[in-house]
């Protein structure tokens, strides 16, 4: 039997305001297919998925106008089956992160997951990271910071970024020897080396990922043991960045070049040690290192 739903229960399920969901009935038709004398029309599954659809679009930056003809001219099921854009990215800009954002407000996690999959693919992990998760991560930061809730959507939205950042395997990558990637002491902010990992593979660069809270002893066994040609250590808040953890490295030859990222380091006690700002200058740094 088919569920036929309320204009107040669509408007949940696919992140959209009520009064949003009236102005696509009454500009595109995109409205309540079901209706019973006495009652106020519904919809089916097959609008839902008409809707999401239409939703999807417009946050990849496709017209209203063409979105929903797009969603009208779909072919779905009764069941309202899964659609997902073919349609290339459009230019990101602030509507989009803010449509993102408000899918994370809802938990849309099978949307959220297919968009920043899409990104990736179409952009790069550089360039998705720079323009597009970044800028959504700081809008769902700055909600903590201004309403101090919120900390299940960038928990969900960490989970999510860890799984289409995840590094796949290199059949032949252009280093002999991985090279190191870790958070220091107890730093469980690992999202920027997933994002480094990621983009270290696009260019055929293995590496040894160890994650969060990894100790100085296990880095000086890896080190020891692989001499990697590039240690890269993140460090996002003060306490984690300590000078140890780059100083007591094993002597190897050839020496790696320590590449340290993160808002946690002070540079003036690190020194001469080459710092990354941002993801692209990390990859450019690790590249160097590596000889490509």
């Amino acid at each position: 039997m088919d569920e036929f739903l309320t204009v107040a229960s669509v408007a949940r399920r696919i992140g959209v305001a009520p009064a949003t969901l009236r102005t696509w009935d009454l500009r595109y038709g995109l409205g309540p297919s079901h209706h019973e004398p006495g009652t106020h029309r519904r919809y089916s599954h097959k609008d839902v998925a008409r809707l999401t659809l239409m939703r999807n679009l417009i946050c990849s930056g496709v017209s209203a106008s063409e979105a929903a003809h797009s969603a009208l001219s779909s072919k779905v099921s009764s069941a309202g089956s899964k659609i997902t854009s073919t349609k290339p990215l459009a230019p990101i800009d602030d509507e989009v992160i803010s449509a993102l954002y408000r899918s994370a407000r809802t938990l849309d996690s099978a949307y959220l997951e297919m968009f920043l999959s899409k990104s990736i693919k179409e952009l790069g992990v550089v360039d998705a990271w720079q323009s597009v998760i970044t800028p959504l991560l700081h809008k769902v930061g700055q909600r903590w910071v201004d309403k101090g809730d919120g900390i299940e959507v960038e928990h969900l939205l960490s989970e999510i970024l860890k799984k289409v950042l995840l590094t796949p395997t290199i059949a032949k990558p252009v280093n002999s020897r991985p090279v190191l990637l870790a958070c220091v002491g107890e730093e469980l902010h690992s999202l920027a080396i997933h994002a480094l990992a990621a983009a270290l593979a696009e260019r055929k660069i293995e590496s040894y990922f160890l994650g969060p809270r990894t100790p100085l002893d296990a880095l000086c066994q890896v080190v020891k043991r692989s001499a990697p040609p590039a240690i890269f250590l993140w460090a996002q808040l003060p306490e984690n960045g300590e000078v140890k953890y780059f100083q007591s490295m094993p002597k190897v030859r050839p020496a790696p070049r320590i590449v340290l990222g993160g808002p946690g380091w002070n540079r003036v006690e690190c020194g001469a040690v080459a710092f990354a700002d941002d993801l692209g200058s990390a990859c450019e740094e690790i590249s160097r290192a590596v000889g490509v």
